[in-house]
């Protein structure tokens, strides 16, 4: 796999969210808004860069005993200095995500990342393929807020984009979308849309239906 594709194949073809189906508890919970989905996005790209390349730098003296224990070390010292850096900074954005940042963490598309990817490549790939993984979760993030925000609030980012009727407007918003069932099927949609798009990503099913056996003649 060439560079460039280590950066465009999670965009879509192998997008974490949408064929691997990882990290839905944050799509499903922050993506009533533009602002945390973008404060999320950036965060978890940061993350996903810093334990890749942390990861692949001192692949070669980690001995598999311990590879996983030191992994999500590295993963949670980088989500703290994240967290930290937001709750001195932005407190407002740090408030609204509260946890969902400490469970960076816990979401399998980092871990995952440094398993299969940072352990057996050197830093640039590595890089390359936190970045691409880590956009490839942002667009899913910023596509599904941004319906639920406008469709749901009428505006983007908290700046007013249509017209409500109670103000006097035309828009009659969906409040439904502002609540987090509507992210997952929002998210359905997408993953049905791109499979019908791609029919390779689709998956195959576990097992088959047993037939019955025809019953003998004459009996």
């Amino acid at each position: 796999m060439s560079l460039k594709q280590t950066v465009t194949t999670p965009l879509l073809k192998e997008n974490p969210l949408t064929r691997n189906v990882l990290g839905v508890c944050a799509a499903l919970a922050i993506t009533n808004s533009l602002t945390s989905s973008l404060i999320m996005s950036v965060a978890m790209t940061t993350v996903l860069v810093i334990s890749n390349a942390t990861v692949s730098l001192i692949r070669h003296h980690l001995p598999s005993s311990v590879r996983l224990i030191v992994q999500i070390t590295i993963i949670a010292s980088a989500v703290t200095v994240i967290d930290q850096f937001l709750t001195a900074y932005l407190p407002a954005a740090a408030s609204t995500l509260s946890v969902y940042i400490s469970l960076i963490v816990t979401n399998c598309i980092v871990l995952g990342r440094a398993e299969t990817c940072a352990m057996n490549t050197g830093v640039g790939r590595s890089v390359l393929d936190a970045l691409g993984n880590g956009l490839g979760y942002s667009a899913i993030l910023i596509i599904v807020s941004t319906i639920r925000e406008l469709f749901g609030n009428g505006s983007l980012m908290g700046v007013k984009i249509l017209e409500l009727a109670r103000d006097g407007g035309w828009f009659q918003p969906n409040e439904m979308l502002m609540l987090a069932p509507s992210a997952f099927f929002i998210i359905g949609f997408i993953v049905w849309g791109i499979r019908s798009w791609k029919p390779e990503q689709r998956e195959q099913p576990e097992f088959k239906p047993l037939v019955a056996p025809r019953e003998v003649e004459g009996q």
